[in-house]
């Protein structure tokens, strides 16, 4: 059976009172690591309408292309869950990046966006598949995915989700169930038309 990566995302109006919650829970934290991910698109095919994702992710010592498959009713649920199988290839080293960009690039591939964060992802020792990512994104603000990689039962990894993030007092925050991609897109369209003269 494949591993399914399980998450939910919700908005933060600030990263400290959160962290705090999941030390005292006794979450242990790795980072903050800043991340760049350089989104694509292939040109026959929207990726920002299928809500798929080809990324080029680079951090200190280490990057990766990643690939998410479109979104359905299967894969996102009404209480924004989203449930989706990931294709991970690592490279050797970040400096591989130039190369993974100038691939993408020779196969037709169309660069949509790039989006910068600093992430912060807390673990229990005990539950090595759970992990709580706190990120800040440059432009947007702060975000937490809760996410669980199982390749077991749906439901069950749902149920431990929710609640972890009821331990966590998240509960209240708002779901977002754009990707950081677009809702980095959805921003700067906004800006553009701010200002953008009067006709």
């Amino acid at each position: 059976m494949s591993l399914i990566e399980i998450e939910r995302k919700r908005a933060l109006e600030g990263r400290e009172p959160l962290e705090q919650r999941l030390k005292q829970s006794g979450f242990v934290a790795t980072g903050p690591m800043v991340e760049v991910d350089t989104y694509y698109s292939r040109p026959d095919v929207d990726f920002l309408v299928t809500v798929e994702c080809l990324r080029v992710r680079e951090r200190d010592g280490g990057c990766e292309v990643t690939y998410k498959p479109a979104s359905d009713s299967t894969t996102h649920s009404t209480a924004g869950v989203i449930a989706k199988q990931e294709t991970n290839v690592a490279l050797a080293n970040v400096a591989q990046a130039v190369h993974a960009h100038a691939l993408l690039e020779a196969l037709g591939m169309v660069r949509l966006a790039r989006v910068e964060k600093s992430r912060t992802s807390y673990r229990l020792s005990e539950r090595p598949e759970l992990s709580v990512v706190v990120d800040t994104i440059a432009g947007l603000g702060a975000f937490v995915e809760t996410e669980i990689v199982s390749e077991g039962s749906r439901q069950e990894a749902v149920r431990q989700l929710e609640e972890t993030e009821r331990l966590l007092g998240l509960s209240s925050h708002p779901v977002v169930t754009s990707p950081y991609r677009d809702l980095l897109l959805s921003a700067r369209a906004n800006e553009d038309a701010v200002r953008a003269p009067a006709r």
